[in-house]
């Protein structure tokens, strides 16, 4: 590398465990990224007030101590590197990095040194540990000579790490000389001012700068009330309670929703919260477009005008979720991220589609594509190797699915994500957003680049604008009279086992079906047996069987095979709650039988206020009415031909 060294499989080292990554270190500073995607951690040579070099197990650790008061640490150097390293962050950044040595005496008894937001513990003139005091949620004095230092219960760190520093207790006698005191205020006591004074908590720490009451948030799901404090954030539903520290957010993304009165605010996470073993990396909250709030904020003038100068201002009026954004990244120092020069066809951020049998919104960002809300999952460009576009219809499929294409989006690590029944007018729009971002996109079963499928958009025929359906025809034409090419059939949400009884399922209607036309079929061969048997006259038996036939024609109904191209029936606002909740029920009460489980999803449908059902009647009516539409659709496409046949 012309400029600086490039180290894979270097661990940045924290209180939520150790995370891995690629570090860069050249002349203008350093840079960590977490592998596969993620947290970054950018720290410029101007911004570094001290390096060192410490002797750890299986190798060695790069402290960085930033003049902020922040330490910054990197794990997993090799002896040879030290050497190398040294001599160019002297070269380039000015600061030789001193060698420290921890202290393996075992020993609990020593000294205690504070240096910025650092809390060292020193035997023998050497580290045995150091804590940061922006975990530091609280302290107590225990008699007059013991200080206790409770830690944030935060919920990412529990997300990696089994076991978490909660609570360090210090015994500071009275002879001490280093926090000296006298008779009303011991060393204990000037111990714990100096803590409190540094640390990122007041004398009130419980109670917030800020707090926003009855925030509908949709992953993880509830209403919370959301108390912004020094150092970390606090979600307080009904039966959960998040601590998030402001170290652990990547992000905010403040992403309006098309055509309705609401808002989403994201606030994207590494590590991720925990809830049982659900992992949530991003924390979507959904505000009143319109709704204005004020805010005045519960904190000091001197800190205000020390710690939070040009970042914060004493008071807030505005839109809701502008004035909440704006109180978030001034006490995280996060970036915020809104929607770029992407516009739809009715001029809105983002387009409608499903991901995993769910729908929502796609929006495509500048440097990415957001999914929200549910699964909320974010896609950088960095990340994607190519793109597809692919028709629905193109195998001969109804007409109705020609109105609808997918956007599936395979990723460097192999994974691929599938954007589905996204609607054919916005074709043009995300194709040439798409490529102005010089994105790779492709055909299916292909390895045309964007110049062919840019050339097929040239062609304003609504038939030829997709260039998979381009390719399919001119394969059916080129091989008439060879074999036939089966495509594979679009994966709708497949329902498993345990929803075969469903009452609205398809295929309950067509088994049914073909039951009673064997039955039907059955009867006329018993009668026609009966005839045989039976010795009358041929004008007699003539007569009696063409009687039959058009009696049983009057009141037998014929039942014709289902049409595998008719479109599937909507769905009730009941299944799809069903479709979400069920493993979750099957998961809380294993080895109850199906028939249970149903009742069980019934009974707790009936207790859900309007509210809380209203998410699933929006997928019923959108479902109902993509059902309206393809059975137009289908019908006319009958009817057309018909009209050929005739």
């Amino acid at each position: 590398m012309a400029d600086g060294h490039q180290f894979n499989n270097i661990l940045l080292v924290g209180r939520g465990g150790t995370n891995q990554g690629q570090l860069r270190i050249h002349s203008e500073g350093i840079v960590w990224r977490k592998q596969g995607g993620g947290k970054v951690v950018e720290v410029g040579k101007t911004d570094v007030a001290s390096l060192s070099w410490t002797r750890v197990p299986r190798g060695y650790q790069l402290g960085v101590k930033l003049k902020a008061g922040l330490n910054v640490k990197f794990a997993g150097f090799r002896e040879q590197d030290v050497s190398n390293l040294t001599n160019y962050m002297k070269t380039t950044m000015g600061i030789s990095p001193e060698e420290k040595h921890l202290s393996l005496s075992g020993r609990n008894w020593g000294e205690i040194s504070l240096d910025g937001n650092m809390l060292s513990f020193v035997v023998g003139l050497q580290q045995a540990f150091e804590v940061s005091l922006a975990d530091v949620s609280q302290t107590q004095l225990q008699g007059k000579n013991d200080v206790v230092l409770e830690f944030h219960v935060d919920d990412t760190t529990g997300a990696i790490e089994k076991d978490s520093l909660m609570e360090m207790s210090f015994h500071i006698p009275t002879t001490n000389t280093t926090f000296a005191g006298d008779e009303t205020q011991p060393p204990a006591q000037i111990f714990r001012e100096k803590i409190m004074s540094m640390a990122d908590v007041g004398s009130s720490g419980e109670e917030p700068i800020a707090s926003f009451e009855d925030v509908a948030i949709l992953t993880p799901r509830g209403r919370y009330i959301v108390d912004l404090h020094i150092s970390f954030l606090r979600l307080q539903g009904q039966a959960n309670d998040f601590k998030i520290q402001y170290s652990s957010i990547l992000r905010l993304f403040i992403l309006p929703k098309s055509n309705q009165p609401h808002t989403f605010v994201v606030i994207s996470l590494d590590p991720p919260i925990r809830k049982g073993q659900t992992f949530y990396p991003h924390i979507v909250l959904q505000f009143a477009t319109e709704e204005v709030a004020e805010c005045a904020l519960s904190i000091s003038d001197e800190l205000l005008s020390s710690k939070y100068k040009d970042k914060l201002e004493p008071s807030y009026k505005g839109l809701s979720h502008e004035v909440f954004t704006q109180i978030l990244r001034g006490l995280s120092g996060s970036k915020v991220t809104r929607p770029g020069k992407f516009r739809s066809c009715q001029d809105g951020y983002a387009v409608r589609s499903s991901l995993k049998a769910e729908d929502g919104i796609l929006y495509p960002l500048e440097k990415g594509f957001f999914f929200l809300p549910k699964p909320p999952t974010l896609i950088l460009h960095d990340e994607i190797d190519y793109l597809e576009f692919e028709r629905h219809g193109a195998g001969g499929a109804s007409s109705m699915s020609s109105h609808y294409f997918d956007l599936i989006i395979k990723l460097k690590s192999e994974q691929e994500h599938q954007f589905r029944n996204i609607q054919r007018n916005e074709y043009h729009n995300l194709f040439n957003f798409i490529n102005s971002k010089g994105l790779k996109i492709i055909n299916l079963g292909d390895t045309q680049t964007t110049g062919g499928v840019a050339a097929v958009l040239q062609n304003s025929d609504d038939e030829a604008v997709d260039p998979h359906l381009e390719r399919i025809r001119n394969q059916r034409d080129a091989g008439a009279g060879g074999e036939d090419d089966s495509d594979e059939e679009d994966e709708d949400f497949v329902a498993e086992k345990d929803d075969a009884g469903s009452p609205t399922d398809d295929s309950d209607e067509e088994g049914s079906d073909a039951s009673k036309s064997v039955e039907e079929q059955e009867k006329p061969q018993k009668k026609e047996a009966k005839k045989k048997d039976t010795v009358t006259s041929k004008s007699t038996a003539t007569k009696k069987r063409k009687d039959d036939e058009e009696g049983g024609g009057k009141k037998k109904k014929q039942h014709r095979k289902k049409d595998p191209n008719a479109p599937k029936r909507a769905m009730s606002g009941f299944m799809f709650f069903s479709q979400v909740e069920r493993e979750n029920v099957r998961k809380s009460n294993p080895g109850m039988a199906f028939t249970d489980i149903g009742r069980a999803l019934g009974d707790r449908w009936k207790k859900m206020s309007a509210e809380e059902k209203e998410p699933y009647e929006s997928k019923a009516k959108a479902d109902q009415k993509r059902y309206k539409e393809a059975m137009a659709d289908y019908r006319g496409g009958a009817a057309n031909n018909g009209a050929d046949s005739d």
